[in-house]
């Protein structure tokens, strides 16, 4: 257990906590569970930085690490996008083409993996500067409702938050197909059964 990946347990406990302030919130308007929401998800998000940078300057890149950093960056996103998807009287509705394109993506990647695991035995993943663009913009469309930013004039800069999100996310998992597929191509059960 590294460092690195402490702080990535840590940014994966942080989540349910924003989920519950965000609903307090959401049922009452208390301004006091926004902000408490809304740090829980800047600290998350901001620590994927500091386990990242801790992993490769003092060298402690894991297997594990390759498994959490990735989930704990899908666990707080998906969480954010869905619980800002839902009816309230407080906050914007995040687009559901947008909560639509970072979930389906993320469907089609794990079962993918699924797949390329039964079948290949090891799944290859190798990260994509489109897909860390993707989160970044992920990041910022969620951060725009929880502080409010998208009122007036800052409803058109959303708007392109947004659709650079849905863009660099679907252009991304299409990327990570294209590689599963490669992945798949060059593995002897993809060849076909001879005839005996």
């Amino acid at each position: 257990m590294t460092t690195a990946n402490k702080v990535t347990i840590s940014r994966i406990l942080l989540i349910p906590f924003f989920v519950v302030e965000m609903i307090y919130y959401m049922e009452t308007g208390a301004e006091r569970h926004r902000w408490l929401g809304l740090i829980a998800f800047g600290l998350a998000a901001g620590l994927d930085a500091v386990d990242g940078f801790i992993a490769r300057h003092f060298n402690q890149r894991s297997e594990l690490g390759a498994i959490l950093d990735p989930l704990a960056d899908k666990l707080l996103l998906v969480s954010g996008v869905v619980i800002l998807s839902l009816p309230n009287a407080h906050l914007a509705i995040m687009p559901l083409w947008l909560t639509g394109t970072i979930i389906g993506r993320d469907c089609i990647i794990l079962l993918g993996m699924g797949v390329i695991q039964i079948t290949a035995g090891k799944v290859l993943v190798r990260p994509r500067w489109l897909g860390k663009i993707a989160t970044v913009f992920q990041i910022l469309s969620v951060l725009w409702i929880l502080l409010k930013w998208d009122r007036g004039a800052g409803e058109r800069w959303f708007g392109f938050w947004a659709m650079a999100a849905a863009l660099c996310t679907g252009a991304s998992g299409l990327l990570y197909v294209l590689d599963g597929v490669r992945q798949l191509s060059s593995h002897p059960a993809s060849s076909p059964i001879a005839r005996q």
